[in-house]
């Protein structure tokens, strides 16, 4: 009997140590195999550019391939969407951003996912300021010269955006509402079209992070004006801030970050988590991002998710007393 017992106590005890060591294991096999990165936008876009450039560093760090997937559409929720419904390992990613995560909630009745139930903030990649750039053609040089110009159209104006929803969209109204001035929302389906037609003077102006707005200024096509930051950032200290030209309230961060489907075991988030910290501090990602406007961020997934419950709080309030709509 007491050999019997022993012997149970022994079991007892490796299944208690095999338990404590199981997140350990599964976070060093981890990956078994291909990852794959949704980006909810169009290649050429600011999160196809972050998403590829860390792809290039995490493939040699992981020992597997790791894939980019464009999925834009639905003002990036279908991209996100594959990854709330992904198996819960890891493999699978999305760099979202505020659109589908922070404001879809408030925006629509229906969604495809419940970002808070479906969704594991890993760690957020960049943060960037809106700018806001019009067709170079128009007869506007600063903020307060948009301004009046917008007042003057008496609403014959119209701005593209990267999509309903999206950080693009509500900067803009938000500006509406503080200058006074009304417009016509002109959605597409990412940045890249969406800074195109503002070159071609299809619309005459926008709100978006500045990576696909750079070829065209380069080109004579736009004009950036301001910044949404409350600081002119590093990269963009050439332009002026919205509260410098007046407009404090209108502050506009357009962050990116990694997420997985709810349910991915911790040690593998971390892991994750750990890797993208690595890779956003390297000297060439830094130098590559700055180049595009771009700020890497990092940190852990706490760090992130702090920020989203503030982001959404933030531009929930916002929404609501616009009024604003997309499913009605």
């Amino acid at each position: 009997m007491k050999a019997r017992q022993t012997s149970l106590h022994r079991r007892l005890l490796l299944a208690l140590a095999g338990m404590a060591l199981a997140p350990t294991a599964s976070a060093q096999a981890w990956p078994s195999h291909p990852v794959k990165i949704v980006v909810p936008a169009p290649a050429g876009s600011s999160l196809d550019i972050i998403a590829r450039l860390l792809a290039e560093k995490l493939k040699d760090r992981w020992g597997q391939p790791v894939l980019v997937d464009n999925k834009p559409g639905a003002g990036g929720m279908l991209g996100v969407d594959l990854a709330a419904k992904a198996p819960p390992d890891g493999h699978t990613l999305a760099l979202g951003f505020n659109g589908p995560i922070a404001f879809a909630p408030f925006l629509y009745k229906k969604m495809p996912y419940d970002p808070a139930r479906d969704l594991l903030p890993v760690v957020m990649t960049t943060s960037q300021p809106n700018v806001l750039a019009i067709n170079a053609n128009l007869p506007v040089k600063t903020v307060k010269d948009f301004v009046a110009w917008a007042k003057a159209r008496d609403g014959k104006l119209n701005y593209s955006s990267l999509g309903q929803g999206s950080s693009a969209h509500l900067t803009m109204a938000l500006m509406m509402g503080e200058a006074g001035f009304a417009a016509t929302h002109v959605p597409f389906n990412g940045s890249p079209p969406a800074a195109f037609a503002v070159a071609q003077g299809e619309a005459d102006a926008t709100f978006m992070t500045a990576p696909a707005l750079l070829p065209h200024v380069k080109s004579g096509k736009v004009r950036m004006l301001a910044t949404s930051a409350a600081q002119r950032p590093d990269s963009l200290k050439e332009l002026p801030t919205l509260a410098e030209a007046g407009y404090p309230q209108i502050e506009s961060l357009a962050w990116n970050g990694l997420f997985t489907a709810a349910g991915t075991p911790k040690a593998v988030i971390d892991k994750i988590n750990a890797d993208v910290n690595t890779a956003l501090n390297d000297a060439a990602i830094k130098a590559a991002f700055d180049s595009q406007g771009l700020t890497a961020v990092g940190g852990s997934a706490e760090d992130f998710k702090r920020l989203l419950d503030a982001d959404a709080k933030r531009w929930g309030a916002i929404i609501q007393k616009a009024g604003i709509k997309l499913d009605q």
